[in-house]
């Protein structure tokens, strides 16, 4: 007799993850000299960890610091440290003890959906999108509901595509500076959204984790101003730190303590080391702007030459550090384009359909987060490639 598989197997792959995959065999098998693989596929900042983080870890390591089992909620000055940071950021009032430190963003999704939600509710959620946002709540037994959005809403969710669902969602998902592209909602239209939630009842997941990687407009919190809200943030992106594990959820009341019984008995606690080294990243800004800096440059170069290389159908990218690329007068099948230009161009993307399963065959996503010298390199390759 075949044994039962749960519904979670059904999950369908996270097709970035692919692609390093298949872009770390194409580099392992160049000859030496080659041109590199230039990695324009995942969200990993090329920096690494701010000195002064990395450097904490150490003294607590070769202090012989205990690095055992946390609260639930992570190190109480980790804690207090990210309330302090919202102070001095946005100038909210956030207390330590609506602060949850998490296993990444990752690990505060599951948290977060399986507090506010039940299976069968179901969650908007603008696309293209993310994609562990629908992934994780199909396995939770929970709804996505995907709001096909374009260039003519800036890739964002509207009131009028809110106010037209019937029935009306249990959440919505915003992102702002969203990925894959980039862009972020007008203030006004964010406190409309908001404002709309409150009124229909419908519990608003923030997801902040790209805030301080903007290149015009600077973006509000939402921790301290829509009750009821739950923020998503982490220290992988504007803090550079993806291999250290660690994220934070701001929480309102009501869900402080179910979430606090669920990461109990799901993850015990985020890497203590891990905690230790965030706590000192909030003290690295020069390093961090730095790399903001770095960004901004590699995306005023590709912004300025991809259209010269066929990619000229491009979103604004106020933030964030990715382009979501309309390639429909190039192919009809994004995943077989990444994949010959990795193996012909010798450059990684995301093929769109990771983030847009109707509509992502036309589209991939460039991030621009690696090395200067590769983002400036990459449009020559691409127009060489293309015969252009």
């Amino acid at each position: 007799m075949a044994l039962k598989i749960g519904r979670g197997a059904e999950a369908p792959p996270f097709l970035v993850m692919d692609v390093i995959t298949a872009a770390n065999a194409k580099a392992a098998a160049l000859p030496p000299g080659a041109p590199g693989v230039i990695r324009m596929e995942v969200g990993q900042p090329g920096t690494g960890a701010p000195r002064g983080a990395a450097e904490a870890a150490i003294r607590a390591l070769q202090a012989g610091t205990p690095m055992g089992y946390t609260e639930a909620f992570g190190l109480r000055s980790l804690r207090e440290r990210i309330a302090r940071h919202y102070a001095e950021r946005y100038g909210a009032a956030v207390a330590a003890e609506r602060v949850a430190v998490t296993v990444g963003a990752s690990g505060a999704f599951p948290l977060a959906f399986l507090a506010a939600f039940d299976p069968g509710d179901s969650v908007a959620m603008a696309a293209p999108f993310y994609p562990p946002y629908a992934n994780i709540l199909t396995a939770l037994g929970m709804r996505p509901v995907l709001l096909p959005c374009g260039p003519e809403t800036r890739w964002q969710p509207t009131v009028a595509m809110l106010e037209a669902l019937d029935p009306v969602p249990a959440g919505l998902i915003l992102a702002s500076p969203c990925n894959p592209a980039g862009t972020m909602l007008p203030p006004a239209e964010f406190a409309a959204i908001a404002e709309w939630c409150g009124r229909a009842g419908v519990r608003l997941v923030s997801d902040e984790i790209y805030h301080g990687l903007t290149y015009g407009e600077v973006p509000e919190t939402t921790a301290a101003t829509i009750p009821g809200a739950v923020v998503v943030n982490s220290f992988s992106k504007y803090f550079s730190m993806t291999g250290w594990r660690i994220g934070w959820l701001v929480l309102p009341e009501d869900l402080v303590r179910p979430v606090e019984c669920l990461a109990q008995n799901l993850f015990i606690s985020a890497p203590h080391v891990a905690q230790v080294a965030a706590e000192a990243a909030f003290d690295c800004r020069d390093e961090l702007e730095a790399n903001i800096a770095g960004y901004r440059r590699s995306r005023a170069a590709l912004l300025a030459a991809l259209p010269g290389a066929g990619f000229d159908r491009l979103s604004p990218a106020d933030g964030a550090f990715y382009l979501w690329a309309d390639v429909g007068h190039l192919t009809n099948d994004s995943v077989a384009f990444c994949q010959r230009m990795l193996a012909e161009a010798g450059i990684a993307a995301t093929p769109g359909v990771d983030f847009d399963r109707e509509r992502g065959r036309r589209f991939l996503r460039f991030s621009y987060c690696g090395p200067e010298a590769d983002m400036a390199a990459a449009p020559a390759r691409l127009a060489a490639w293309l015969g252009r």
